[in-house]
């Protein structure tokens, strides 16, 4: 299967009933082929409103999760954004068509390095890819416009926190157990943080430390 006019309108549709209503979200969603971010056994379902399975244990996040996560960014085009959790990339990818700069980092080596050669086939010049434990975040390269963690954490992790902006935003997935957790987003303050829960989602949990690979 390809990402065809038909399936490209067959997509969009399936975010907008999800309530992606941001234009330029859903320019950049249509923009990204998502069948590049997915190998294999599952290649031919990369174009359903569905998670899959990737390397290392990991998750490539529904579309729509994706893109009602960025939409709640609030991106302005000039942002410089931290991404917790690399995984296929795809996510990234569709960051660094609305930000000035991503940088992302993921605990597999492994997934680092496919997800660098995947934004290096499509020219996607102003993403940096790191091996690194995410929930440490990238203290050289902070403080941040945006931060968003695409692993769920107990509460939302206190470096993060000390990493973003005042005025800026992260979006972090928060629960006990993969059944329960919310989406919340964190807006800083210049007296502290604010709260949003946005609505329930499953993501794979946040891990501390490299892994095996």
């Amino acid at each position: 299967m390809s990402f065809d006019a038909d399936a490209k309108m067959q997509f969009l549709f399936a975010l907008r009933s999800k309530g992606v209503t941001d234009k330029k979200v859903l320019e950049a969603m249509e923009k990204v082929d998502r069948g590049a971010f997915v190998q294999g056994y599952f290649a031919d379902r990369a174009y359903e409103d569905m998670p899959l399975p990737i390397a290392c244990g990991q998750t490539i996040s529904q579309p729509s999760v994706v893109a009602l996560m960025t939409q709640a960014l609030r991106l302005t085009g000039r942002d410089k954004v931290l991404e917790v959790g690399t995984g296929s990339g795809y996510q990234a990818a569709i960051l660094s068509l609305l930000a000035r700069r991503v940088y992302t980092v993921d605990r597999h080596a492994r997934l680092v390095r496919a997800a660098r050669d995947v934004f290096d086939r499509l020219g996607m010049t102003n993403i940096t890819a790191f091996t690194a434990d995410g929930s440490h975040g990238l203290p050289d390269q902070a403080p941040f416009d945006r931060i968003i963690v695409t692993a769920a954490a107990e509460d939302p992790p206190g470096p993060l926190l000390a990493q973003l902006k005042i005025g800026g935003i992260m979006m972090v997935p928060v629960g006990q157990s993969d059944a329960v957790q919310s989406l919340i987003r964190v807006t800083r303050t210049e007296t502290g943080f604010d709260y949003d829960e946005l609505r329930p989602v499953r993501f794979v949990p946040l891990v501390e430390g490299l892994g095996k690979d």
